[in-house]
């Protein structure tokens, strides 16, 4: 059933980033683009994303829930401030967004959409991920 709820909530988020435009790059990059033909929508959908996220986050922090749906454990983020692989990652994130004009949700949104452009930008993607995952496993040994 946890499987099903999954992939029910994919679609759903899948839905909402075809439906607001999010999956087409032109409309990430027309929202980078400052000094030229700048376009607002994607401020807009994350601006209705948060609004509906903060006030549910909020509420569990405060009743102080420790366990999610899932009965699996809540861990609340500790990184206060910010260190420097965060920092890092978040640079990286944002350089690889703004060469692309898409980030991993529609990503993968356009893998069947997109054909070989979007199964190169997810390949990058994994074997980013997969290469941060050893760096710090070695760096931890």
């Amino acid at each position: 059933m946890k499987t099903v709820a999954a992939g029910f909530c994919g679609f759903i988020f899948a839905l909402g980033l075809m439906v607001s435009g999010m999956a087409d790059p032109a409309n990430v990059l027309g929202f980078l683009d400052v000094t030229g033909a700048w376009n607002p929508l994607l401020a807009f959908v994350m601006g209705g994303a948060v609004a509906v996220t903060l006030p549910g986050f909020w509420w569990l922090r405060h009743r102080q829930v420790t366990r999610h749906a899932s009965d699996k454990a809540q861990n609340w983020p500790k990184r206060w401030p910010p260190d420097v692989a965060l920092v890092m990652g978040a640079i990286l994130f944002g350089i690889g967004w703004g060469l692309t004009g898409v980030c991993p949700g529609p990503a993968l949104v356009l893998l069947g959409l997109d054909g070989w452009k979007a199964w190169l930008l997810v390949t990058g993607i994994l074997l980013g991920w997969k290469g941060t995952q050893y760096l710090q496993t070695a760096r931890a040994r």
